[in-house]
Formats: structure tokens, C-alpha cells, sequence
């Protein structure tokens, strides 16, 4: 039986993944900023009857993550496995995102990763094992799109802290897992600050939004995501970049063969900015 901690449990990905450990039979702490959101949560649950406790962590605040941390830890004397789940998407083209705004996504997306691991590692690298998932996203594998450069750059950012932690930590025998989802059914995008007011991007904006919203929203059953993440975490050959769903593989493979010019001629015509 595995110690798992997940960061963003109210819903989503987060949700899926501390019900697919749960279910499992693991010991999880399922975390978030806000554990009165824990409502779906706590209703599956009590519907399965699994064992699972829910803790208040806010990964862009280094007082909530220790105490968080060394909760868990005082509590079971161990933590083995760590998914690093939260995430916030706010859209804007570089000029009108205002920098709050584009900082908030990477205290999350970023920091929070960072923060997380900082916290749990000691004790990992002390035992000699231990698993890290990083939840990114097909966007931290691809060009950016036209108003959508803080979501997709905070995600290229994982994707890098994850090949340079997979390799640090090789010698202590623990491993590193990047998730990386295509579109799937979440509150991610819709959960995002309002597109910025009196924009002189306002249309291309719109259309970009507009396309990420109506694809999240026909998007995969984050069930799935979860159970990748879990396979990941079995499996001890996984390689660190899992993309997951037919989406995020096409596209990631289709990229690879692109010029960065066919690439972005492709997508201004998949977004509607050109006839």
C-alpha cells in the first residue's frame, strides 16, 4: 500500500487520480485550497465507501505546503508517491495578459511543482525510492498558440523540470513521470480569468478562447488521465513524457514533422483566423 498526495483534488484530473489510488486500496491524501470544494469528492467516496482523506494545500504558498507535508508525513511516516496535479489556465495575448495574471499561472503550474517536490524529497531520497508525476499537458510539447503563450509556457516548463529531476534523482532510485494530456473534460479553461477588456486582440482572443473552451468541453473522460497516471506509477520502465489520449499523441508526432512555419499555417487555419 502506497502514501499518495495529490495537489488539486476538487475536480478534474486531480478527482480521478485520488479515486483511482484510492480504489486501489493506497493510503491518499487527496489536497486542495479549499477542502469545502471536496463536495463531488467526498460524494464518491461515501458511494464506493473507500478510504481516502482530503487536506487543505494552496501550492503557491510555502507556509500551506510544508504544514500539508509534514501533516502527511506525522500522520504515516512516509510519502511515496507524489502528483503534482493543480494547474490554472488564464488566456491573453502577451500584451493585454497582465502580469499578475501570468505570474498566478506559474506559481501554480510551476512553483507549485517546484514547492511540492522540494517538500517531499527529503524523505524520498532518505528511503532510496519514491514516484513524482508532474501533470502537464500536450501544450508543453507543441508551438504555442496566439494568446494561450502563459498556459503553454508554464507547461514547457514542467516538461523541462521533469527531465531535469528524472535525472537528479536517478542515483536515489526514485522516479519522474511527466503527464501530458490532450483535451479531456476538466474546469480547467473555464475556471480562467475573463479574457482582458479593450483588446486590440479582442477577435483573435475570442476565436482562440472559443476553440479551447468548446474542445475541453467534448473532451476525454479524465478517468482516463488518472489511470494513466497510476499505470506510470507502476510501471518502473515508463519513460518520463506519457503523452495521454489520441490527441496529444497525433498532434506531438505531428509536430515532430512540421517546420515551425507549416505548423503555425497549419493552426491559424484550425483556430479560424484565416479563411
Amino acid at each position: 500500500m502506497a502514501v499518495v498526495v495529490i495537489t488539486g483534488c476538487s475536480s478534474g484530473f486531480g478527482l480521478a487520480t485520488a479515486l483511482a489510488f484510492a480504489r486501489r486500496g493506497d493510503s491518499v491524501w487527496a489536497t486542495m485550497r479549499n477542502p469545502a470544494d471536496a463536495g463531488g469528492l467526498s460524494a464518491a467516496v461515501e458511494a464506493e465507501h473507500l478510504e481516502l482523506r482530503t487536506l487543505p494545500l494552496d501550492v503557491t504558498d510555502d507556509a500551506s505546503v510544508k504544514a500539508a507535508v509534514d501533516h502527511v508525513l506525522e500522520a504515516e511516516g512516509r510519502i511515496d508517491v507524489l502528483v503534482n496535479n493543480a494547474g490554472v489556465a488564464h488566456m491573453g495575448a502577451v500584451e493585454t495578459l497582465g502580469i499578475e495574471d501570468a505570474r498566478g499561472v506559474f506559481e501554480t503550474n510551476v512553483f507549485g511543482q517546484v514547492r511540492m517536490v522540494q517538500a517531499v524529497l527529503p524523505g524520498m531520497r532518505e528511503r532510496g525510492g519514491g514516484v513524482i508525476v508532474n501533470v502537464s499537458s500536450m501544450a508543453g510539447r507543441l508551438p504555442a498558440s496566439p494568446a494561450n503563450w502563459a498556459y503553454a509556457a508554464s507547461k514547457h516548463a514542467a516538461g523541462a523540470l521533469s527531465d531535469s529531476l528524472a535525472e537528479e534523482l536517478r542515483p536515489f532510485g526514485i522516479r519522474v513521470v511527466c503527464i501530458e494530456p490532450g483535451f479531456f473534460a476538466t474546469s480547467v479553461v473555464r475556471k480562467g480569468r475573463p479574457l482582458p477588456s479593450a483588446s486590440p486582440y479582442t477577435e483573435m482572443e475570442r476565436l482562440i478562447a472559443g476553440w479551447y473552451h468548446a474542445n475541453v468541453e467534448m473532451g476525454g473522460d479524465p478517468a482516463d488521465v488518472a489511470q494513466a497516471i497510476a499505470a506510470a506509477v507502476d510501471d518502473p520502465s515508463s519513460p518520463v513524457h506519457v503523452p495521454v489520449g489520441p490527441d496529444a499523441k497525433a498532434a506531438i508526432q505531428a509536430a515532430a514533422t512540421m517546420t515551425g512555419e507549416q505548423w503555425a499555417d497549419v493552426s491559424r487555419k484550425v483556430y479560424g483566423l484565416e479563411a
